[in-house]
């Protein structure tokens, strides 16, 4: 009965997320299409009605994390494995998201008008990202370890062990809601990471550099998804 309950709990808690982000998809296109515009409209657009574009763009992208992190705390393994993403976009997943690192991409196919000042503190900031992609890729990896390790093992071989006619299961229990813990930690920082390595990105960027730079980020995910859409749809013919 518990488990009856549980799964129709995970199965509305999906629902509900599906249907956010379907319509932060169509939110997302929308603001594609503003961007756009001030790209086009570039003489004319001042820098305070490009700013304030750029912070209702970042907004709409921290709103995501906030329902993303919802999530996880009901099920952090479905948010490493989200049925609202098709195979071809999770290939390009690190830690249940796109690599922090992937902005810098992006920004050297948009942006090609940076000074020498924006260029050195750009190397900083990358090389400073760098660093943190691998203390959490590390971390994830010690994670990973620790499924097929002792004490999971000997966890799992005396769960087989019936105790006064059943199963013991109190100690699979607490070994694995500490991992689940620790899988949210790591996603949390890594959405973190993403957020924060945005945030400073934007910090160096002038309005305009930002703007172009943003229509790209955004154009590549909305890209990404419908080249997924269109994978699943041959392969279901």
């Amino acid at each position: 009965m518990a488990d009856t309950k549980s799964r129709r709990t995970a199965n509305i808690n999906v629902t509900e997320f599906h249907n956010f982000f379907q319509g932060w998809l169509v939110r997302q296109q929308h603001y594609l299409e503003e961007l756009r515009s001030a790209l086009r409209r570039c003489d004319e657009s001042r820098d305070e009605d490009l700013r304030d574009l750029i912070a209702r763009v970042l907004a709409h992208y921290q709103q995501y994390y906030e329902e993303k992190s919802r999530m996880a705390n009901h099920d952090v393994s479905l948010v490493f494995s989200p049925p609202w993403f098709s195979p071809f976009e999770q290939s390009f997943f690190w830690i249940a998201g796109f690599k922090p690192g992937l902005a810098f991409r992006i920004l050297g196919g948009s942006v090609d008008d940076l000074s020498k000042e924006q260029t050195e503190r750009m190397e900083v900031l990358r090389s400073e990202t760098k660093a943190e992609e691998r203390e959490l890729e590390n971390e994830l990896a010690r994670i990973q370890e620790s499924v097929a390790a002792p004490p999971i093992v000997q966890v799992a071989r005396k769960e087989n062990l019936p105790v006064d006619g059943e199963y013991d299961t109190a100690d699979m229990e607490s070994v694995m809601e500490t991992l689940r813990g620790e899988m949210e930690v790591v996603l949390a920082n890594a959405d973190m990471l993403r957020s924060r390595t945005a945030e400073r990105l934007v910090e160096i960027l002038t309005p305009f550099q930002n703007v172009r730079f943003l229509a790209a980020v955004t154009e590549l995910q909305l890209k990404i998804r419908m080249w997924g859409s269109q994978i699943d749809a041959g392969r279901r013919r």
